[in-house]
């Protein structure tokens, strides 16, 4: 099947171009042209359209947390137990139902891909259910229902603490997330059944979560199977002196000796590196997924962006706890934030912060055919808005660092096919089922 669009403005090549023409055959691209005229077939994409975005690094279930743990004193472990709380209220029908709402919603603000990093995978008291998968299942049906792309980062959970003397038990909020060990980790992961638009991919909850030796179990595990590993990894600077008091070595280093880190791997956060680990990251090849909103919403710090980025390291974007579902807001952080710290503007051009939203946070889910807008990738457009009251009069090649955001994404389509129209998803209620989704887990 062949469809062209027509663009008033499309980036093409790391560079806008005016009245373009996309010419998509079986889902991808297959011809360019630019400076055109439309034609009567043409399907006409008004505003700028770009590529796709990837959120790297998602957990579906703390969308129903917006709003709810905001206000008041207290830091990321506090935060913490209130996000434990929330699980305990899940089954494999209210996850569906809530994720199937929060995914839409990523839609509709631009993503085609998502990274779903999943570790509630057991009933609350940690027993299985029947389908030791149900979870998994519901998350996977949730993307397909939103018709949207994903990557399931199966999660590793082994352990519910880390001090000097070594590894505690899961307890209480965590059983649910933890399995026996890893090859029972393994043994589960392997009957996930995958279909459609889905990939798997395996994560390591981290260094507190996952021991060494496990670590290096599911680290070459996932490698030899080409499969995308990911990590949560420095997050807080807590978990880096638990880590040097049991192990001597940073979590970085940990994962490095244990063989985990390649260029599979994503590390999440990053946010409390020495150089050290900058430079371990950039041998190892690795992808640094940064998450800027939830990073600032719980007071984690401001990740080294601009280091990782000089080593050679990089840079994706999540969106992670759902505290704003923006690839706008998440890119333009990278820039802004660096600000902040360095008293320096202009460290990341327009050009690599659409590369974190776009390319490289598809590569780092295993999609290396998605995120740009050239022969012979997956067709995923998104049209972004020009004249409203955020992007009026902004030149179009800057609009994603300085002014649009996510209601400005007025249609987005998925290997060629529409999803959102007119800022709607074609057939979800995003609001609707957010709000029922949302009270049903929430309430005591």
């Amino acid at each position: 099947m062949t469809k062209t669009f027509w663009c008033d403005h499309a980036l093409v090549a790391d560079e806008v171009e005016a009245r373009v023409r996309l010419t998509v055959k079986d889902g991808c691209f297959s011809s360019i042209e630019s400076g055109v005229d439309a034609e009567p077939h043409d399907e006409k994409l008004r505003g700028l359209v770009l590529p796709g975005f990837a959120n790297a690094h998602s957990h579906a279930f703390h969308r129903a947390l917006r709003s709810r743990t905001q206000a008041g004193s207290g830091s990321f472990w506090t935060w913490r137990e209130q996000m434990y709380r929330a699980a305990t209220n899940l089954d494999p029908d209210s996850y569906h139902r809530l994720a199937r709402a929060t995914f839409a919603e990523m839609v509709c603000a631009g993503v085609t891909t998502v990274g779903e990093f999943h570790y509630v995978h057991h009933q609350a008291d940690g027993t299985a259910y029947r389908d030791p998968n149900a979870m998994a299942e519901a998350v996977l049906a949730a993307a397909a229902d939103a018709r949207i792309r994903i990557t399931l980062l199966d999660t590793v959970y082994l352990h519910g603490s880390l001090s000097a003397s070594g590894h505690g038990p899961v307890d209480g909020f965590q059983r649910r997330f933890a399995d026996a060990d890893a090859d029972a980790w393994i043994d589960r992961v392997d009957q996930v059944a995958i279909e459609g638009s889905a990939r798997l991919g395996a994560a390591l909850h981290s260094v507190r979560a996952v021991d060494r030796d496990s670590a290096a179990r599911v680290g070459t595990w996932a490698i030899d199977r080409g499969w995308p590993l990911h990590v949560h990894l420095s997050e807080q600077v807590a978990e880096n002196d638990q880590c040097l008091a049991h192990h001597g070595l940073t979590p970085t280093a940990l994962l490095g000796e244990a063989g985990a880190l390649s260029a599979s791997t994503t590390a999440i956060h990053a946010t409390h590196l020495s150089g050290a680990d900058i430079a371990i990251l950039a041998d190892s090849g690795a992808t640094v997924a940064l998450c800027p909103t939830t990073e600032r919403d719980l007071a984690d710090g401001i990740g080294p962006a601009t280091l990782l980025s000089r080593a050679g390291v990089a840079l994706a974007l999540g969106s992670d706890s759902h505290a704003v579902i923006d690839m706008f807001e998440e890119a333009r952080a990278l820039e802004l934030d660096e600000r902040l710290r360095s008293g320096v503007r202009g460290s990341f051009p327009a050009s690599e912060l659409l590369t974190a939203a776009a390319e490289a946070g598809h590569r780092s889910l295993g999609w290396t055919d998605v995120g740009r807008i050239s022969v012979g990738a997956r067709a995923d457009l998104i049209a972004v808005r020009l004249d409203s009251v955020r992007t009026a009069g902004s030149p179009a090649d800057r609009v994603v660092l300085f002014a649009a955001g996510a209601e400005d994404v007025t249609d987005v389509f998925i290997d060629g096919a529409r999803v959102v129209r007119g800022g709607t998803h074609v057939t979800i209620d995003v609001p609707a089922e957010l709000g029922s989704s949302i009270q049903e887990v929430m309430s005591p």
